[in-house]
C-alpha cells in the first residue's frame, strides 16, 4: 500500500477571514474530491466543518474525511 504522508500548509478562507490548516496530501485529495461529488467549494466546506468542530481544523478535517469513507463503505 502506498500511502502519501507528506504533510501540506493548505490557505483557505472561512467565514471571509484567512486560516490555513496542515493536512497529509492524502487527505487533501479526498477533500477535494467530497466537495466536488457535493458541488461546494472546498472552502465551503471546510468552512460546513469548521462550524461543528470542537477540536483544531486541521483533525475536524482528517475525521471529516475518515467518517464520510466509511459512511460510503458502508461501515457506519
Amino acid at each position: 500500500m502506498d500511502i502519501d504522508a507528506n504533510l501540506r500548509k493548505h490557505s483557505v478562507r472561512i467565514a471571509g477571514h484567512a486560516t490555513s490548516l496542515t493536512v497529509e496530501d492524502a487527505f487533501w485529495r479526498e477533500l477535494t474530491a467530497i466537495a466536488a461529488r457535493r458541488g461546494t467549494s472546498v472552502n465551503d466546506l471546510i468552512a460546513t466543518i469548521d462550524s461543528g468542530r470542537t477540536g483544531s481544523l486541521s483533525a475536524a478535517v482528517r475525521l471529516f474525511v475518515l467518517d464520510d469513507l466509511k459512511r460510503r463503505a458502508g461501515e457506519c
